[in-house]
């Protein structure tokens, strides 16, 4: 499908979604951020809906302005896939066992190492910048700088929600790794913080709704943001790499036979910021819930725990930023999921997955997500197919 366009106070919004399917409360929200003054175009995704302050599956195009509860409190939460050499015919009958070492390679939930990993002894991993990077983190507000132990021993880890690690075949019976996580707990506290400093600003006291407040071009305000918004998304990047090189060792040794190796990894933000531009002018574009998705730029759309997932190639549709969808997409809350569901429900919808099944996934189960194949197909504008992925395992957080 091609967008449908609405009226909206400075801008159109452009709907790559039925208007009819999408909840009374979303459609209040893309409202309310069109009445924005600093907004110069606004995108929504096939996968909308509801968020805090603005929609999952919306895309933010403001000039000289940036809004962090747009943004969301997971900075830099993102996806990462690699295809292997491995297929179909190299995986055991039972992946218990391959499901277990995964969990124990990476601390999921919570879990955090025990000491700081070090890239320097990780295969493959490029530590160029790394030093770097935590330089940077000295320069971080100081509200949250008291955390750096805790965001040295959660890099690498899963986090929980919809986090997860998963090993995939695609329709060709090839094996492919995929993960999805973002800047863990010093992400959150960052955002937290700075959506707190944005609502107490007097430009701020008169918007339609308070989780809309923003942050402006050449104030110390936004410079602080800025400065914090990029280094939690490099944390993010860097956090499913270190993962991802993780995961590979644990495919090295539980299938040493088969040697593996790992094509080039594909990576893609799906919660953060960018300096973009579009129609002569330097905006900040904001992706909740979306990825990048410019003309043969690559993207990873997941699907729920038991249907599957899509590798893409974007197509660089202006009319969307250059944007798609970063997944199927909640069609329901985690609570209504929770009451409406048992875990009998669950076992039979990822029947043949080799996963978590119990009472603590349930708000994770197939039944509460868009389809993934009706999602992609509204986007035909915005991404072709690659890649079909289907999980076999899939280690939730």
């Amino acid at each position: 499908m091609s967008y449908v366009e609405m009226p909206g106070a400075k801008v159109p919004i452009r709907m790559w979604a039925d208007p009819a399917t999408v909840e009374d409360g979303a459609l209040q929200q893309l409202r309310n951020v069109a009445t924005l003054p600093w907004i110069k175009g606004l995108a929504v995704m096939p996968d909308v809906h509801y968020g805090k302050g603005a929609t999952v599956g919306s895309v933010i195009a403001m000039q000289g302005a940036v809004c962090p509860a747009a943004v969301g409190v997971d900075i830099g939460c993102g996806m990462s896939a690699v295809k292997t050499s491995l297929t179909a015919n190299d995986l055991p009958g039972d992946l218990s066992r391959l499901r277990s070492k995964v969990e124990q390679a990476i601390p999921v939930g919570r879990g955090m190492h025990d000491a700081p990993v070090d890239p320097g002894r990780m295969h493959g991993f490029a530590t160029a910048g790394w030093d770097d990077f935590w330089k940077r983190f000295d320069g971080v507000a100081e509200a949250v700088k008291f955390r750096g132990e805790r965001a040295n021993k959660q890099m690498g880890t899963l986090g929980s929600g919809n986090h997860f690690v998963e090993v995939c075949t695609d329709t060709t019976g090839s094996v492919w790794l995929m993960l999805h996580s973002g800047s863990r707990n010093i992400g959150k506290e960052l955002a937290e913080f700075h959506i707190g400093v944005a609502q107490n600003l007097p430009h701020n006291q008169g918007l339609i709704d308070r989780d809309l407040a923003v942050f402006i071009a050449q104030t110390p305000q936004m410079a602080a943001y800025r400065n914090d918004l990029f280094w939690a998304q490099e944390y993010a990047k860097y956090n499913r790499t270190i993962m991802m090189a993780l995961l590979k060792d644990v495919i090295r040794k539980e299938f040493k036979k088969a040697k593996p190796t790992f094509e080039p990894e594909i990576s893609a933000h799906h919660n953060y910021v960018a300096e973009e531009r579009y129609d002569g002018m330097d905006l900040l574009v904001t992706r909740k819930g979306a990825i990048r998705a410019g003309s043969g730029e690559y993207g990873i759309i997941p699907g729920s725990m038991g249907t599957g997932s899509y590798i893409v190639k974007g197509l660089g549709n202006e009319k969307a930023f250059n944007s798609a969808s970063h997944g199927a997409g909640r069609r329901m809350s985690r609570n209504a999921a929770k009451r409406r569901f048992s875990t009998r429900d669950l076992e039979e919808q990822t029947r043949g997955v080799e996963c978590r099944k119990d009472s603590g996934v349930v708000d994770e189960i197939p039944a509460a997500y868009k389809s993934i194949d009706q999602v992609i197909d509204q986007q035909r504008d915005l991404v072709e197919v690659v890649a079909k992925l289907k999980q076999v395992v899939c280690v939730k957080g």
